[in-house]
C-alpha cells in the first residue's frame, strides 16, 4: 500500500504528525508512507524511520509565479502526485490546496476535512475528519487512525537528526549544565517584552547558578531581537542565536536541563526531547498547541488559559478574557499586550516547580 500524508502548513504543525506517521506504520506494517508539505519544514521529519519520501511544495517559488504559469506550476505538482499512485491520501489541514490535490490523485482512499465552501470539493474525501473544537493537535492528527477504526498505540512526538549535527554542537558548546533559552519566534506578536527575557536569564544565572544558553533562527528580526535583550541583560548568557541549524537547534536543546521560550516549533521540539518545558503563550491556545508530555496519554490543557500544566511541562497564560484571540498582536500593532507585561514572581514561581521536580 502507498500512503500519502499532506500537511502543508508550519514547522511546528509538522512534528506534531510524528505520532500519526509512527501509528499508521503500526497499523500498516508493509505500507510506504510518503509526505508533502511545505519547504522549509522538512527538517522536522527528515532521517524519520517511517517515511519513505518527502514530497516539498515550494509555496514561495508558485505564489511568485503570474498568470498561466502559476496555474502551469500548479498543475505540475498535482501531476507529480498522480504519478506516484497512491492508495491512500491523508489531508491534515482544511482548505482547498489539499482537496484539490486529493481530488486530482486518483487514489482510492481519501481522507480530510470537508470543504464547507465549495460545492465541487465538498464531496472530495471518502472518510471527513471531525472538527478540532477545545482539543490538542496531536488528537485531531490520530483522528485518521480513528475513522479507519485501527488502534492508536501511543501519542509520542519525535525528531530524529544525524551524527554530524551531534558534533557541531558538541563544538559550540562548552557547558554540560544549562537551561535552553529561546525567546524569539517568526511571529513577533508570539514573544515577550525583551526586558521580561532578560530578567528571566538574570534569575537563572543569579539565583539558580545556571548557565542559560540562547537560540534563534538566522534571520534578522530574530538576531534583532536577542540583540535587544542582551542590551537589558545584567549577565552574559552564551549567545548561539543564529549558529544552529533546526536538527542542531535540538541536538543542543537535549542536552538542556530544561526549557523556557515561547509558542514555537522549538518549544515542541522540547517536548519531543522529554525535556520539561516553561511556555509562554499570548495569541494562540494551548488546548491547541501546549507542549504536549510523552509520557502521558491525555491532555490536562482542559482550560483555555492561566496557568496550566501537562506531566512535567508548564504554561504561563494571562487569565484574561480576551485570550486566547488568534489575533496577530493587538489592534493591528504584531504586538500582544498579554505578553508585555508578566508578573516575574510568577515566572519565578513557575521556573522553580521545574526546579524542584
Amino acid at each position: 500500500m502507498k500512503i500519502l500524508i499532506m500537511k502543508f502548513r508550519n514547522i511546528g504543525d509538522v512534528l506534531l504528525i510524528t505520532p500519526l506517521l509512527s501509528n499508521l506504520k503500526l497499523a500498516y506494517p508493509d505500507a510506504q508512507i510518503d509526505v508533502a508539505l511545505n519547504k522549509g519544514c522538512e527538517e522536522m521529519i527528515t532521517y524519520n524511520p517511517n517515511i519513505n519520501e518527502i514530497i516539498i511544495y515550494d509555496r514561495a517559488y508558485i505564489k511568485s509565479k503570474k498568470g498561466l504559469f502559476r496555474i502551469f506550476a500548479e498543475i505540475s505538482f498535482a501531476k507529480k502526485i498522480r504519478n506516484k499512485k497512491y492508495d491512500m491520501i491523508i489531508n491534515l489541514t482544511s482548505g482547498d490546496r489539499g482537496a484539490q490535490l486529493a481530488l486530482a490523485s486518483g487514489a482510492k482512499i481519501k481522507i480530510g476535512y470537508k470543504n464547507e465552501k465549495s460545492k465541487f470539493l465538498s464531496s472530495v474525501f471518502d472518510y471527513n475528519l471531525p472538527p478540532q473544537e477545545l482539543r490538542h493537535t496531536i488528537e485531531m492528527n490520530l483522528d485518521v487512525l480513528r475513522v479507519l477504526d485501527k488502534q492508536i498505540k501511543h501519542k509520542k512526538v519525535e525528531i530524529f537528526w544525524k551524527e554530524e549535527d551531534e558534533k557541531k554542537v558538541e563544538n559550540l558548546l562548552v557547558c554540560n549544565d544549562f537551561i535552553h533559552i529561546h525567546p524569539v519566534s517568526r511571529w513577533l506578536f508570539k514573544c515577550l517584552d525583551d526586558k521580561i527575557v532578560a530578567k528571566i536569564i538574570d534569575f537563572c544565572k543569579n539565583e539558580l547558578h545556571k548557565e542559560v544558553v540562547l537560540t534563534s533562527a538566522p534571520i534578522k528580526q530574530e538576531l534583532d531581537k536577542i540583540s535587544s535583550i542582551l542590551n537589558y541583560c545584567e549577565t552574559t548568557p552564551i549567545n548561539l542565536a543564529g549558529k544552529l541549524s533546526l536538527k542542531q537547534t535540538a541536538v543542543l536543546n537535549k542536552k538542556a536541563g530544561f526549557f523556557i521560550g515561547v509558542d514555537t516549533a522549538i518549544m515542541h521540539i522540547s517536548a519531543a526531547n522529554d525535556i520539561p518545558v516553561l511556555a509562554f503563550f499570548g495569541p494562540s491556545g494551548a488546548d491547541h498547541w501546549g507542549p504536549w508530555d510523552n509520557d502521558l496519554n491525555e491532555s490536562t490543557y482542559i482550560t483555555r488559559r492561566g496557568l496550566r500544566s501537562m506531566g512535567k511541562h508548564r504554561v504561563i497564560q494571562k487569565d484574561l478574557d480576551c485570550v486566547p484571540c488568534g489575533k496577530d498582536g493587538c489592534n493591528g500593532t504584531k504586538i500582544s499586550d498579554c505578553l508585555m507585561d508578566m508578573d516575574m514572581q510568577i515566572i519565578k514561581q513557575e521556573i522553580n516547580k521545574i526546579m524542584e521536580k
